[in-house]
């Protein structure tokens, strides 16, 4: 064990817990209407609790596992022959147990802001809990847990390169939230703008420090290699909110808060899954594309597509991952057959596996709320509570 590395790998658990909680949760309560946005911190939080419990039951394991090139079995349940002794290179395996456990926790979460406004909240955890186990918790083992994607996998001895999840978290959870998006259909009004910007800043503010966690923390240890991490995922968030404002500015005569922060994050799921492979000069040009590309894959979505996906999760996160793991073909530092191979072999894993999933659920406990249900606000007429009271 590194005493430095675990030092780190602590911060870095408790970072990008807070990149999910308050973080997405602000960010995304921000953008829906006023009725709505205890749903969403609702969504966040349960989603929070769940993946916790479900990564240690058998998560962990089916990701991390010493099964096969498919999964990792099911020998790590409940982290069984894990001590504190037990060691993962140089940090602790419980420590790496919950490092990974607050991916798993955001990732379902990302997914929230596709479906904001209109789903059964019963659907919503029953969905996230299988979806986890089921999508996420196998393509973490293909990519990161020693599988076929991987180093010595179908792709020869130089694997898939995914630093910190464009593949594993951000592919994923884009492609889960739109196909949710075209089930669910729009919103019966869908004009509506975020009631509270303010919130979305703060909430996308804490996205951006988190994401020190996120990507630095995926180094594994406190070496150059976090510090460069951490530095280009900064310049990749900074340049996209520029290009993104610039933009807006361009297209639309003025550049808003939402837009500049939206491209933040933009940036911030571009650089994730080379953060580990570039340099200042290369995270540069990925947050510059990335600010332009994404604002003009939400425009798709939204009026070529007309498809609700209502807080742009394919556009800015799913986009933005893929863009990601693209360059880091474009910039030499992956190989081109497993970049894009490993893009489509998951995207078509996510599709077929989601759609099942999404079937199967809704058979169980009701996709969306009812009109009335829909047209009072989630809020109150689901938890029974009220984000704003206007008391005189």
């Amino acid at each position: 064990m590194n005493g430095a590395d675990t030092a780190w790998i602590i911060v870095a658990t408790a970072l990008v817990l807070f990149m999910t909680l308050p973080g997405l949760a602000l960010f995304y309560g921000g953008l829906v209407r006023a009725r709505n946005v205890l749903s969403v911190f609702m969504h966040c939080y349960a989603i929070a609790c769940l993946m916790s419990v479900l990564w240690l039951v058998a998560g962990y394991s089916i990701a991390f596992g010493d099964g096969n090139a498919i999964w990792g079995g099911l020998g790590k349940v409940f982290l069984n022959g894990i001590t504190t002794d037990s060691l993962a290179g140089t940090l602790p395996e419980v420590l790496f147990f919950a490092f990974q456990m607050t991916f798993a926790i955001i990732t379902p979460a990302l997914i929230v802001g596709a479906y904001v406004e209109r789903i059964g909240f019963g659907f919503v955890l029953l969905f996230s809990a299988l979806w986890m186990l089921v999508v996420y918790a196998p393509v973490v083992h293909w990519i990161w847990g020693g599988g076929f994607l991987s180093d010595g996998g179908i792709f020869g001895d130089t694997g898939v390169k995914d630093f910190a999840g464009g593949i594993v978290v951000h592919e994923t959870a884009g492609i889960a939230a739109l196909l949710l998006a075209v089930f669910l259909g729009p919103r019966k009004n869908r004009t509506t703008p975020p009631h509270n910007p303010g919130i979305v800043m703060i909430g996308a503010a804490m996205l951006w420090v988190g994401w020190f966690g996120f990507n630095g923390g995926s180094q594994l240890a406190a070496d150059g290699g976090a510090a460069m991490a951490l530095t280009v995922t900064h310049i990749s968030a900074a340049t996209a909110s520029l290009t993104w404002a610039l933009w807006e500015k361009i297209k639309f005569g003025r550049a808003s808060l939402v837009g500049i922060v939206t491209g933040t994050i933009a940036g911030l799921a571009s650089i994730t899954p080379a953060s580990g492979f570039v340099g200042p000069v290369e995270a540069l040009v990925i947050g510059a594309v990335a600010g332009v590309l994404c604002q003009e894959a939400v425009n798709l979505v939204r009026n070529s597509l007309k498809i609700d996906d209502t807080l742009d999760v394919f556009a800015v996160h799913g986009v933005g991952g893929i863009f990601g793991t693209i360059m880091i073909a474009v910039f030499g530092a992956g190989s081109w057959a497993a970049q894009l191979g490993s893009l489509v072999i998951v995207g078509g894993f996510t599709i077929v596996a989601t759609t099942a999933l999404i079937y199967i659920v809704k058979a169980i406990t009701p996709l969306r709320v009812d009109l009335e249900t829909e047209t009072n606000g989630l809020d109150l007429s689901v938890h029974g509570e009220r984000a704003y009271e206007f008391n005189s």
